[in-house]
């Protein structure tokens, strides 16, 4: 593995920085079986999906997401 300490990544123009985030994130996004969920997520997740299924209509669509987020209007219930 290469050294490279934090203080040169600081040093990188923003431009490169933000690349250096997408190499990393897309190489583990490549093994998304290597990322552990813990149980309380995995209930969560289960708890929303059963929520979703029950009825779908109450929740937002993405456009309605994207829209709300690119506008500045998303509120948290």
């Amino acid at each position: 593995m290469n050294n490279i300490s934090i203080t040169d990544i600081l040093e990188l123009p923003l431009q490169e920085r933000i690349q250096l985030v997408e190499l990393i994130w897309d190489s583990v996004a490549a093994v998304p079986e290597a990322v552990e969920v813990s149980p309380e997520l995995k209930a969560e997740l289960e708890r929303r999906m059963i929520e979703f299924e029950r009825n779908p209509e109450s929740g937002y669509s993405w456009d309605q997401v994207k829209s709300c987020l690119k506008d500045g209007s998303w509120r948290t219930a």
